[in-house]
């Protein structure tokens, strides 16, 4: 693979706003292995199709709505995170969140695990 990790990471962000399901295709062959699994708290889905289809029901549902990267990206070991934040159709925050993802052989995205919200309050003791 040719891409680099930012334009990985950069395709992907841009594959959650596209509507258009063939661009959004196009996004994630640069970004997401074949066979990836993504997961979060709403349901996963396993392969880059599946997860166009999966971009494409978030549109549905929420149509005008899209994901902006709010962060860099920090990666070691194949291993990489970053945030980002869904923005309703006027530009208001609906919600923040964090992504933590495994990098393939080709460096592409072969799994991300997110995450919405900040992280829990600790339970005092």
């Amino acid at each position: 693979m040719t891409s680099s990790l930012k334009e990985v990471i950069s395709a992907y962000g841009a594959a959650w706003s596209e509507p258009d399901a063939d661009k959004r295709l196009a996004l994630l062959t640069i970004a997401w292995s074949e066979d990836g699994l993504y997961q979060d708290p709403s349901g996963e889905a396993v392969g880059r199709q599946a997860l166009s289809d999966r971009i494409g029901g978030f549109h549905a549902q929420q149509p005008g709505a899209r994901v902006e990267l709010t962060s860099g990206f920090s990666e070691h070991h194949g291993k990489i995170y970053f945030s980002w934040r869904m923005l309703t159709p006027d530009g208001n925050v609906a919600i923040n969140g964090v992504d933590f993802g495994t990098l393939d052989d080709e460096g592409r995205l072969t799994q991300i695990v997110g995450f919405f919200g900040p992280p829990p309050v600790i339970d005092p003791v």
